[in-house]
């Protein structure tokens, strides 16, 4: 009777580990990384110029252009709102709107690290579009299984730039696709890409 028991549990568990790993988590996925909108000169909120590009951002997302292939972002996730700064929530509320998505905030600028196990534990999206502080971002990449430097092609984020979106394609294995992810430059406002 033992031995059956011990049979039937053994031929259960594929069974048991396949329900428990039904997460899609990054596998086949694509993660849209931007810096959030221009930044006004004072207080934590976006400039003139960072509200037009979060504006544009509700069309230019809905859907996402790629290479003749359309992606519609499924879930928006910005840094937590801070004493310092909500602008990356401020950059993605035009299409947040538009979209009838809420904007997820579960970690702040430093936790890229918790971000990224949560995505590989618990995601059921294809595309994702994630809006977060400029001096995160390399750390970011890296913490999704990235070289941010070779995907930016820049040591780190340059200050003055808000016009990258950064795409990162992911293998059926939730592994970065090094030959599909890079840099795109959005040209979405006058002097994007100088």
């Amino acid at each position: 009777m033992f031995i059956r028991r011990f049979f039937l549990i053994l031929c259960c568990l594929p069974t048991i580990a396949l329900a428990h790993h039904d997460d899609k988590g990054l596998r086949d996925a694509t993660v849209l990384i931007v810096r959030h909108a221009e930044k006004a000169e004072q207080g934590d909120g976006l400039s003139p110029r960072g509200e037009q590009r979060a504006a544009a951002y509700a069309t230019y997302f809905d859907p996402w252009r790629e290479q003749g292939e359309s992606l519609l972002p499924q879930r928006l996730i910005a840094t937590r709102d801070s004493k310092e700064s909500v602008r990356p929530r401020f950059t993605l509320t035009p299409l947040s709107q538009r979209l009838g998505l809420p904007i997820e905030q579960p970690y702040a600028d430093e936790q890229v690290d918790d971000l990224a196990r949560s995505l590989r534990e618990d995601n059921h999206a294809n595309v994702l579009l994630i809006a977060w502080h400029h001096g995160h971002i390399d750390k970011l990449i890296d913490a999704l299984g990235g070289k941010a430097g070779k995907i930016t092609g820049r040591k780190s984020w340059p200050e003055d730039v808000y016009d990258w979106v950064v795409v990162l394609h992911f293998d059926h294995h939730g592994d970065i696709d090094p030959s599909r992810s890079g840099v795109v430059v959005e040209h979405l406002l006058p002097g994007d890409g100088n």
